[in-house]
């Protein structure tokens, strides 16, 4: 039996017991999108499957650094930090890269901690489509810069002076894919062989920055293989003495780092529910609500596709981030780009999204605000023509500046507690206001080179 073949708990214990494994891998993700798992025994994991297991909760009450929220209701230091129950999903069973044999298993938290999970609450947008007789689609691309450094050769520099592996500005260069050659082909042999395979990648515009698109797929599958992408990305890299970051914006000397989505919606017959040839630019009517759902809840739901302070700083004018709620025909100066074309192209990319989002947030956000669109049937506002940068645009489409701010409409927003609920609503919003006041604790370069002398 092949991995991919893995359905059910007994295909999942009849593969340990052909491969003769004493030990199998078990990961879930985090509220920032990280993975955390162990290494567990095949009893414990024969157990596991039957009835599940416990994980402590403390992964959904800490930030990237480990650091403890103080501020949240779910877990906490007034809980105990308590173990969690956890499922184990079967169907996601992986090879791992370069661990010869070793199978990865996918799993997410159970009982009152689902209502918190992240890939608990990109299911329950899934079920509102469902619901409605939709399948949605979706493929994520990702852009990240790759460096001849390590995890200490970073911090030994205090993250300054980094070496990319490539210099200059030089987008879809044969030269660099080339030259690095056996980069690239570990990076799409990994990519098979953990299912997670990509159309395309290629050298993006700056030093040392690739991007890849994955293939698109169910949209559950489409943020499973999103965020085992990110994750392995950096374990290959570190295993080839570089690192991979997928930072919303690393430098302010480059553009910053997009993790955009692309998105369509098929009934029960397989058909793209986007595509009519009798409309203009092919767009069905259910493609404008689900269009003008996301546009107009874009400013509630933006912090959990631009979760970090750091994501904010990629969106300025003229770097190919938008920074209004707009939409084009394929125009990539906005928010939301409608590719037309045939029954089968038809869609919607989500050009928001930066690489740091969490993919099962971020996915979860662009599907649940186009989810609702289509049931109140609302209509887009006029498509942008030209560089949506030096136009002006509705106060309403205006996006919220800040993670603070972001956080603030986040908190309001009625559309974000019926899609994920109160309890998901309450915990990420104080999850996000911990990440911004972590921040002002810090005093930054440009603070210092602008006060230090002179004020």
């Amino acid at each position: 039996m092949q991995p991919r073949e893995v359905r059910t708990v007994d295909d999942a214990k009849q593969i340990i017991d052909e491969r003769k494994l004493s030990h199998v891998k078990v990961g879930l993700f985090d509220n920032d999108g990280v993975m955390r798992g162990k290494y567990m025994s095949k009893e414990k994991f024969f157990s596991s499957l039957d009835k599940g297991f416990a994980f402590c909760d403390v992964v959904l009450g800490w930030d990237v650094k480990d650091q403890l929220y103080d501020n949240t209701r779910y877990t906490g230091w007034h809980t105990g930090y308590p173990d969690a129950p956890v499922r184990i999903i079967p169907s996601s069973c992986r090879d791992v890269l370069d661990e010869d044999g070793m199978l990865l298993f996918m799993a997410e938290f159970a009982g009152e901690a689902e209502s918190v999970c992240p890939r608990a609450t990109l299911r329950r947008v899934l079920d509102k489509a469902k619901s409605m007789g939709l399948i949605p689609r979706a493929a994520f691309e990702y852009e990240f810069f790759l460096f001849r450094e390590t995890p200490h050769s970073v911090r030994e520099k205090g993250f300054r002076n980094l070496e990319p592996i490539t210099p200059d500005w030089f987008g879809y260069s044969m030269i660099r894919n080339s030259t690095y050659s056996d980069l690239y082909k570990s990076i799409l042999a990994m990519a098979e062989a953990m299912d997670f395979p990509i159309e395309g990648i290629h050298s993006e515009t700056g030093p040392g920055v690739i991007e890849a698109a994955i293939s698109v797929d169910h949209a559950c599958h489409a943020a499973d293989k999103a965020a085992l992408f990110k994750t392995y990305m950096k374990v290959l890299a570190q295993k080839n003495e570089l690192m991979a970051t997928f930072m919303a914006k690393w430098s302010n000397d480059y553009p910053g780092q997009s993790g955009h989505i692309h998105l369509s919606l098929r009934d029960q017959d397989g058909n793209n529910v986007f595509f009519d040839h009798n409309e203009p630019h092919s767009m069905s009517a259910v493609q404008r609500h689900f269009l003008a759902g996301q546009q107009r809840l874009m400013p509630e739901l933006l912090c959990m596709v631009a979760p970090s302070v750091n994501s904010y700083s990629r969106m300025i004018p003229g770097f190919w981030a938008p920074t209004d709620a707009t939409w084009g025909i394929e125009n990539r100066t906005t928010s939301l780009r409608v590719i037309t074309g045939s029954e089968k192209s038809q869609r919607i990319e989500y050009r928001i999204g930066a690489a740091d989002a969490n993919p099962f947030l971020a996915l979860a956000a662009a599907l649940g605000s186009g989810l609702i669109g289509i049931e109140h049937g609302w209509e887009p506002s006029d498509p942008v023509l030209g560089n949506a940068y030096q136009q002006a645009h509705s106060d309403t489409l205006a996006l919220p500046r800040t993670l603070w701010d972001a956080t603030q409409r986040f908190k309001l927003s009625e559309a974000a507690v019926s899609l994920f609920g109160e309890a998901f609503v309450e915990h990420f919003a104080a999850s996000r206001e911990w990440e911004d006041r972590e921040f002002r604790k810090h005093v930054t370069d440009w603070e210092l080179s602008r006060y230090f002398e002179i004020i």
